[in-house]
């Protein structure tokens, strides 16, 4: 299960969702097929994390989703980011 988080190339707005399939779902979310992405396309994945279990990955998406800071999120993409793969 992925964790992903994508950034709209017309606003510079994040979005942060988990998926099985990242390929297919950034797919879904460049075409108009989820609502809340819709109107601020073409996005694109700037941060990726893979997890084990759906619990683990939502898990981590409701942490993300509450920072409520668009610089503490910045502050995590940069630094995974930076981290040697």
């Amino acid at each position: 299960m992925f964790l992903y988080i994508l950034k709209s190339i017309k606003n510079n707005g994040y979005y942060i969702g988990i998926t099985q399939n990242l390929e297919n779902r950034l797919r879904k979310h460049n075409t108009g097929q989820v609502f809340s992405t819709k109107y601020n396309k073409p996005w694109i994945v700037i941060h990726k994390e893979y997890y084990e279990t759906r619990s683990e990955a939502f898990g981590r998406e409701k942490y993300l989703k509450s920072l409520k800071s668009r610089k503490a999120l910045e502050k995590i993409i940069k630094a995974s980011s930076s981290s040697p793969v």
